[in-house]
């Protein structure tokens, strides 16, 4: 029987780093195939970013959030270009990792129920509405990030429109529209070593029902800057 384990990814970040230990975590889920994550992938340079995630770097400004930090790949990338930038995490294991990659300030915290500052640019990557957890979450996550935006900031967030999954061979889509959970709607659990994670809830959104969210929390989305395959990262303002 395999254990519990609070963090698996927090784990694996942890034994990377200071023990060089390079497993990869699992990815289970109820609807997909396994997947693994390359834990070093975490810790990955800017030459090794995707497009969009470059691209939201250059669009960073003034004071940073970087919401689910990890490893801090993009906080450290965009403190070494001088910005004022504090990680959120709310694993203990990662954050002990960004202190001693020389990340200034860390954030514990879950960010639905952070507010004890405001931010120029709130940042949200690799697959940033995830944390939303369900197109209601997302709601909820988007309400709360307003209240930390300073006037005149911005939110970067980037997803992926998974409606690809369903494509048939003439093109067309196949989704069930009576089923009771909206299609980008996930369940993962994680596992490194011999520690499994609880399953959690995990949210793609294709764009036209971010942007009603976005809408009915008096936001906008300003620029839409699309990838090669259903990926896009969004950047909204008030």
């Amino acid at each position: 029987m395999i254990p519990h384990f609070d963090d698996p990814i927090g784990r694996a970040v942890y034994d990377f780093h200071f023990n060089s230990v390079n497993q990869p975590i699992l990815v289970h889920s109820e609807d997909f195939d396994d997947d693994t994550i390359d834990t070093s992938y975490l810790f990955r340079s800017y030459r090794q970013m995707p497009v969009l995630e470059k691209k939201a770097m250059t669009l960073c400004r003034g004071t940073i959030l970087d919401i689910g930090a990890c490893a801090g790949p993009h906080s450290l990338y965009l403190q070494q270009k001088g910005f004022e930038v504090f990680a959120l995490e709310t694993s203990a294991l990662c954050c002990e990792v960004l202190k001693d990659r020389n990340i200034l300030n860390i954030i514990q915290h879950d960010i639905f129920n952070y507010s004890k500052q405001t931010f120029d640019t709130i940042l949200l990557l690799m697959n940033g509405t995830g944390i939303a957890g369900t197109l209601n979450g997302l709601d909820i996550l988007l309400h709360q990030l307003k209240k930390l935006l300073n006037p005149g900031g911005q939110i970067l967030m980037d997803s992926s429109d998974l409606i690809y999954l369903f494509e048939q061979e003439d093109g067309s889509a196949l989704v069930d529209i009576s089923a009771d959970k909206y299609y980008g709607e996930l369940i993962f659990r994680t596992e490194y070593k011999n520690c499994i994670s609880e399953p959690f809830s995990w949210l793609y959104v294709d764009l036209s029902n971010l942007e009603n969210a976005i809408e009915k929390n008096g936001l906008k989305l300003n620029k839409v800057f699309k990838g090669q395959h259903y990926d896009y990262l969004a950047q909204i303002t008030l």
